[in-house]
């Protein structure tokens, strides 16, 4: 039996185009930029100043609090600039500016020491100085996920392999090319938690995933292999939870609240790399894809380097793409620009050859109850969008629009064409703000 939840979609899923695409390695050329917010929480602070010769792995900005983490290089070379960039989501960014040697120098690696001499203290302190974020979503710092109040009540470690999200494939190749790694990320992660038992959630459209995993987990009494049925979102939070524990839990809980620490397949393959191999967080694995590009592929990117040489190096472009995104088509940003910088929370760009959505003309509603029916968090979205297109926060409260994931599910269902996350979520963006301002 596969685990699953209430609602979804099966949208077409792209994986075709890579996921048989070993990880290549990128090398980037000229300018790198890193900017000093990757990470929920704040800015890092930069101590590197212009004009100095950096080498690769070497801290170039500190943490600023506790939730914040430091950044490091992932090239050896001059501090060109500390100036605001441009960054995926149309933002401008303050960032550090590094002109690439080409050489690579690296710097001294983090200061490890055998896992067995290890307290649990010092792991999470070499995972926050590695500058670990959550790699599959918006970032939030890794140490401060594994520091919850009161550890000894997880019961479980989830590494979340869904990678539910369509055409993205980059957990799926570190799956059947490293699998061993992500299992001894997961078993340092369970060092910190005496009760607790680890979980691999992987959906079933990954058999051979599925064979690796539990053949390495065989001796492994603290760890299990879950099979997940497919189906967006599957990979949400919430949703991983409920289907894999059966617990449930809403906008104002941590899923420690329910005695569980989710993390990506990217993400604990970073804490392997920290822990026993002493390497900072410098390069993820993005997968470059979409019916517009020659060469579909993934590539273990140093962090910093620039979109448009991705696409050059997957080949360039097939035709000129109607739309690029950075992520997926569900819950990525839609980019007017590539000339931005691959950051720790990038997974993919996608260019497609036709934009479908911006021929979409919106309708009136019919009243067919689909976006009921798909919405993973059980709300309703047509009269949540039609509270948000008022500006009636009151009833939009009332009928539990915080807890909308943001997923897309209903805009993607719905006949009459509306664009109901996107009014939901500029809604609760709004009533955010507003908390912020009056705390």
């Amino acid at each position: 039996m596969a685990f699953t939840f209430k609602g979804g979609i099966h949208p077409y899923d792209g994986k075709d185009l890579s996921k048989d695409k070993p990880i290549r390695e990128f090398i980037p050329e000229g300018e790198m930029v890193y900017p000093l917010s990757q990470h929920i929480g704040a800015p890092a602070t930069p101590v590197v100043a212009v004009g100095d010769r950096v080498l690769k792995g070497q801290k170039i900005a500190e943490a600023s609090g506790f939730v914040s983490v430091p950044i490091y290089s992932s090239v050896s070379g001059t501090v060109k600039a500390i100036e605001k960039r441009r960054v995926t989501t149309g933002d401008l960014v303050e960032s550090v500016i590094i002109e690439n040697d080409g050489y690579y120098e690296e710097a001294p690696p983090l200061n490890v020491k055998p896992i067995e001499d290890m307290t649990k203290e010092d792991i999470r302190t070499l995972i926050r100085e590695a500058g670990i974020v959550g790699m599959g979503g918006a970032g939030f710092p890794t140490h401060v996920k594994l520091s919850p109040k009161e550890p000894d009540k997880i019961n479980y470690v989830i590494a979340n392999c869904s990678e539910c999200e369509p055409y993205l494939t980059s957990d799926y190749r570190r799956m059947m090319e490293v699998p061993e790694r992500l299992v001894m990320g997961l078993k340092i992660i369970l060092l910190l938690f005496d009760h607790a038992k680890g979980i691999l959630a992987v959906e079933d459209n990954k058999p051979d995933c599925i064979k690796k995993l539990k053949e390495l987990c065989v001796d492994e009494p603290r760890i299990s292999v879950k099979v997940l049925k497919t189906k967006y979102p599957q990979g949400s939070e919430r949703q991983l939870i409920y289907a894999v524990t059966k617990r449930a839990i809403n906008s104002s809980m941590l899923p420690a609240d329910a005695g569980c620490i989710v993390n990506n397949v990217d993400t604990i393959c970073a804490v392997f790399a920290a822990v026993i191999e002493g390497h900072p967080l410098m390069y993820r694995i993005v997968t470059v894809t979409g019916d517009a590009i020659n060469e579909p592929q993934n590539f273990f990117v140093p962090v910093g380097s620039n979109y448009a040489q991705l696409i050059d190096a997957a080949g360039g472009f097939k035709t000129q793409p109607e739309k690029i995104v950075s992520g997926g088509p569900m819950m990525g940003f839609a980019l007017f620009d590539l000339n931005v910088p691959v950051t720790k929370t990038s997974s993919a760009l996608l260019c497609m050859t036709k934009d479908e959505v911006a021929k979409w003309k919106p309708t009136a509603c019919i009243k067919c109850g689909k976006c009921l029916e798909v919405c993973p968090s059980r709300l309703m979205p047509s009269k949540l969008a039609d509270f948000a297109e008022h500006h009636d926060e009151e009833q939009f409260m009332k009928y539990n629009g915080m807890e909308c994931v943001e997923c897309g599910s209903c805009s993607y269902i719905c006949p009459a064409k509306r664009q109901l996350v996107q009014s939901i979520k500029a809604t609760r963006r709004t009533i955010l703000a507003n908390r912020k301002k009056k705390s």
